[in-house]
């Protein structure tokens, strides 16, 4: 996978990861338009969903905008992530990492958005903003 370009696309919106407690149940709050990732482990229940949807009281890091990687990739495809990942270190861009059956998704500090989108570029990935259809 080295040396091979990426297509990112940008998300719409504002994103925040929220922690809850382990035991809490899934939110309702949570489902909705646009990227969505929630996971459970016995120390925490963590939600990444769009900022506007989560309710103030709840312990939040806001703030983020989403990248969504042009899948599928198949599972033994190697070096997706780090194609990405290793430019990003680089240039000092902290990230958030969410990956699902059919591909990954790059979470930034929307402060970090043009020095990231810049680092990929400059990788030779291809970084562009979502359509919204209808």
């Amino acid at each position: 996978m080295a040396g091979k370009s990426i297509h990112l696309e940008l998300l719409p919106g504002l994103y925040a990861v929220s922690q809850l407690s382990p035991a809490a149940p899934v939110p309702s709050w949570a489902d909705g338009e646009g990227f969505v990732s929630i996971g459970r482990t016995e120390e925490e229940l963590s939600v990444v969903c769009l900022e506007a949807r989560v309710p103030s009281g709840v312990k939040t890091d806001g703030g983020w905008r989403c990248f969504k990687f042009q899948g599928p990739f198949a599972f033994d495809q190697t070096g997706i992530l780090s194609s990405v990942l290793e430019p990003l270190a680089r240039a000092e861009v902290g990230i958030f990492a969410v990956s699902t059956f059919n591909t990954d998704y790059l979470l930034v500090k929307t402060e970090n958005l043009e020095r990231t989108v810049a680092a990929l570029e400059a990788a030779g990935h291809l970084v562009q903003a979502a359509s919204r259809a209808g």
